[in-house]
C-alpha cells in the first residue's frame, strides 16, 4: 500500500509558503510565477492555512473585495486535517473527498514537511494501478 512519503519522494516535499500578512495579490503573482493553485500559509514556522486560487475567486472576486488591500489572512482556508508520511493514499484520498478539500499538508512532529494535492493522489493510483499490471502481465507470462 503506498504512503504519504511515496508521494513526497516522487514530487519532492518544497512547499511555498507565504505570511498571513502578504496581499492576495502578492499571492496570486506567486501561484502565476511558480505556476500553481495554492500557497501554505505560515506563521512562526506554523502551518495554519492554505491560500488557493479558489478562495480568491469566492471571496474576493464575489464579494467585490480588493485583491491589493485584503491581507491572505481574511481569505485563506484553514480547515485541513493534516497527514503524516506514513498515512496511505486511500486516506488521503478519504479525507479529501469527506472534507471537499484538493490539498492536505503532511505534519510530522509538529512540522510542515510537505503538501500533497488531489493531483498527486490520483497519480500515486494511477501508478499503483500500472504497476500493478504489469506484475499481472509478468505473471501470466512466466
Amino acid at each position: 500500500m503506498r504512503k504519504v512519503n511515496d508521494i513526497l519522494k516522487r514530487k519532492g516535499n518544497k512547499v511555498s509558503t507565504v505570511s498571513p500578512n502578504l496581499s492576495v495579490i502578492e499571492a496570486l503573482e506567486m501561484m502565476a510565477d511558480q505556476n500553481i493553485g495554492a500557497l501554505v500559509v505560515v506563521e512562526d514556522d506554523s502551518f495554519i492555512g492554505i491560500i488557493t486560487e479558489r478562495d480568491y475567486s469566492r471571496k474576493i472576486v464575489l464579494k467585490g473585495k480588493s485583491s491589493s488591500d485584503t491581507p491572505i489572512s481574511e481569505i485563506m482556508s484553514t480547515e485541513f486535517p493534516a497527514v503524516q508520511l506514513n498515512d496511505t493514499v486511500d486516506k488521503c484520498m478519504q479525507l479529501m473527498s469527506s472534507n471537499r478539500i484538493r490539498y492536505l499538508p503532511v505534519i510530522e512532529t509538529t512540522k510542515l514537511v510537505g503538501i500533497i494535492s488531489m493531483n498527486d493522489v490520483v497519480t500515486e493510483t494511477i501508478l499503483t494501478q500500472q504497476e500493478t499490471i504489469s506484475h499481472l502481465h509478468s505473471y501470466i507470462q512466466s
